[in-house]
């Protein structure tokens, strides 16, 4: 998700996420904010920097975000609502999707009556997160009123939230007629479940998780990619959570994550990834 404002105010860290790679085709950039001209203006921005869709969050939930009338903020006011799809849709020739909650609060409840504003406007698809914003991530997900929105919709529906097996995907999947699903959280530190989930939806057949070996090729080529993305300064420090998340569960994962936390240069950091990942390796192997 990139902050529009700070988009078009050329603000280094947005301009570097919202870079794409030749790998990343086709590159969905999801985009932020509450004012109509100026999230006009990234679009148009991101479009022209490889762009392939533009996505429009108004589902977060975080503080930050809210306060600035943007994210889930939005639901409180369709007028406006109505303005940024305009707008955006307008301003590029790419599809404009977008992701929304299924309201501000259970009282406001207003998720079917965004999907329509976006049919209205020429949105191409929807996402949908099954809390309100005051739940945040409290709470179950609520995919019985994905599938009511879905109902009152000719968009295609993706549904969200609470994904974490193969076997709850296909479940939620086939009880609510989604068009497609959105997994987020459940993938940080596992990102080969989304194949997980795609074989099993296609064969019924359960894919083993990767073996400690592959999983420690995986970790390694993850910190490289970082390194090579933001630097050797930054890249080190956002390894961190990931690395955090990959060692989740898994014996020792504590200790490694403190002494991962303390680590000051990429070679501290990938001693510590090459000792914690071995020593799992040789264990394996006995």
């Amino acid at each position: 998700m990139i902050a529009s404002q700070a988009m078009i105010r050329g603000v280094s860290k947005s301009l570097l996420i919202g870079s794409p790679h030749e790998s990343e085709h086709p590159l969905v950039v999801q985009i932020a904010g509450g004012d109509p001209e100026v999230m006009a203006e990234a679009a148009r921005m991101n479009v022209d920097r490889g762009a392939d869709v533009i996505d429009i969050n108004m589902g977060c939930p975080v503080k930050k975000i809210v306060k600035g009338q943007a994210g889930a903020a939005l639901m409180r006011n369709e007028p406006l609502v109505v303005r940024i799809l305009s707008a955006v849709v307008a301003a590029v020739p790419v599809p404009v999707t977008l992701k929304i909650r299924l309201g501000w609060d259970k009282s406001n409840l207003n998720g079917a009556r965004i999907a329509q504003i976006a049919e209205q406007e020429g949105v191409r698809m929807l996402t949908v997160h099954g809390r309100t914003r005051v739940q945040m991530y409290r709470g179950e997900a609520d995919w019985q009123a994905i599938a009511e929105i879905k109902q009152q919709t000719q968009l295609p529906v993706v549904g969200n939230g609470d994904l974490q097996t193969p076997q709850q995907a296909k479940e939620r999947w086939q009880a609510t007629g989604v068009d497609g699903l959105m997994i987020g959280r459940a993938s940080m530190g596992k990102p080969w479940l989304f194949k997980q989930v795609a074989h099993y939806l296609e064969t019924g057949e359960e894919l083993p998780a990767p073996s400690v070996a592959e999983q420690h090729a995986l970790v390694k080529e993850h910190f490289e990619r970082l390194l090579d993305f933001y630097g050797p300064v930054i890249g080190n420090r956002m390894a961190r959570k990931h690395l955090a998340w990959y060692a989740k569960g898994l014996p020792g994962s504590a200790a490694y994550r403190n002494k991962v936390n303390q680590a000051e240069t990429p070679e501290e950091t990938l001693q510590l990834i090459e000792a914690y990942y071995g020593q799992r390796d040789n264990n394996q192997a006995a």
